[in-house]
């Protein structure tokens, strides 16, 4: 999910200490003359419009995972829309500011740096015209904690439903563990006025079922190259077994069928096949059993190599007292 807002981005000058931070990231060492800085809050504590805020120990995994991380457009991961790089963060406190549930305001507090070319001279405008305001980060979760109940509301732990009152006590979601920051992005339209982030829905993808959960649900997950390996190796795993469950399930549409015939000869196998296509597995193994069940009835079926009792052998049965 995206959340954009407003991210009080200001360009800022360039001390010796910022210029070295920079140079770490260049392959070439760059002059003031040459960069531009500006800061940038990315992520804050509050809770936003959909019910979920961050924890502070998130916010300082955020601020040390944040440094080096590169910025783009709209979420958009080619290499073509690189447009900024943060070279230092921190997650800082805003005195006198609270959020909604009453705790002290945090946000993590960014600098980045663009280089001063031609290319970038629009960007640089429109960050000094106030036109390039907004941006949003994307990040990997691992914990989604509800405020009332205490439990994972991702794994069936929790009935609680975010944005409503449980005996006078908010429903959200409390936002930790993070484990990787992947990019931040300039966007276009805010929904919201202090903070919003495009949140992954696993850590590492430990169940493959709450990433497709998350997905059932309506939720973006970004995947980093090991997740995405990891996937697809699932989504090959679960090919193989639809293919294997179609093949049973033709024999057992078969089988179905034969019996059928068998044991009501009016019925074709043409009806019967359309019949079983529109019953779930289970029941067509319960069809399946009753109409073989009532085709033993009507002819046996036994094989006929089976071995017979020999009638005409010799014992002493006649002659015992």
């Amino acid at each position: 999910m995206n959340k954009e807002y407003k991210s009080n981005i200001s360009p800022c000058e360039l001390t010796k200490d910022d210029l070295a931070e920079i140079n770490r990231f260049t392959v070439k060492e760059l002059k003031s003359d040459e960069v531009y800085s500006f800061n940038v809050i990315l992520c804050d504590n509050e809770i936003d419009r959909d019910g979920e805020r961050f924890s502070a120990e998130a916010l300082a995994q955020l601020a040390k995972l944040f440094v080096g991380v590169t910025g783009i457009f709209d979420h958009n991961p080619k290499s073509a829309n690189q447009s900024a790089r943060i070279y230092s963060a921190e997650c800082v406190k805003i005195p006198g500011k609270r959020t909604a549930d009453g705790e002290e305001y945090l946000c993590v507090k960014a600098k980045a740096y663009i280089p001063l070319t031609e290319k970038n001279s629009d960007l640089i405008s429109d960050i000094n015209a106030g036109i390039k305001k907004e941006v949003s980060v994307s990040c990997a979760v691992g914990s989604f904690t509800c405020s009332v109940c205490g439990n994972d509301m991702r794994l069936g732990q929790c009935n609680h439903i975010k944005g409503k009152t449980y005996g006078g006590k908010l429903c959200y979601c409390t936002l930790s563990d993070i484990s990787d920051a992947y990019e931040w992005s300039f966007v276009a339209v805010p929904a919201q006025v202090n903070a919003g982030v495009t949140k992954s829905y696993i850590k590492e993808i430990e169940s493959m079922e709450n990433c497709i959960k998350a997905i059932k649900d309506g939720n973006p997950v970004k995947l980093g190259e090991n997740e995405s390996r990891q996937l697809a190796e699932y989504i090959a795993r679960l090919e193989k077994q639809a293919k294997d469950g179609a093949v049973y399930r033709r024999s057992l549409t078969e089988e179905t069928a034969k019996y059928a015939v068998l044991s009501v000869p009016s019925l074709s196998g043409e009806s019967i096949e359309k019949m079983c296509s529109s019953v779930e597995t289970e029941e067509l193994v319960k069809i399946r059993d009753a109409f073989r069940k009532k085709a033993e009835e009507v002819i046996p079926l036994s094989p006929q190599l089976k071995a017979k009792k020999d009638k005409t052998a010799v014992t002493n049965n006649d002659f015992k007292f």
